[in-house]
């Protein structure tokens, strides 16, 4: 049977390095949305931080958006943390 969380239960893979890097710009999760908001995706700040918990899912649009956002790459957003 097929299990769609990570081993540590969490509903992404990203949301530690979504998290990481919005520290390292020193933004909020509220200017994270606003920055997702202006690139086409609706999203406020509590789904930014249930993102960031592991607590809900994102999906593949929502992870190329979210990669620009940041201004990273789609690889380097899904990269496992070292």
């Amino acid at each position: 049977m097929f299990i769609n969380k990570t081993p540590d239960g969490r509903n992404n893979i990203c949301s530690r390095k979504i998290a990481s890097i919005r520290k390292e710009l020193n933004i909020s999760q509220r200017s994270l949305a606003d920055k997702l908001q202006i690139e086409g995706l609706d999203i406020d700040k509590n789904a930014v931080q249930r993102i960031e918990a592991g607590k809900r899912f994102v999906t593949d649009i929502e992870i190329v958006i979210i990669s620009k956002a940041l201004n990273i790459t789609v690889e380097e957003l899904l990269m496992p943390d070292q």
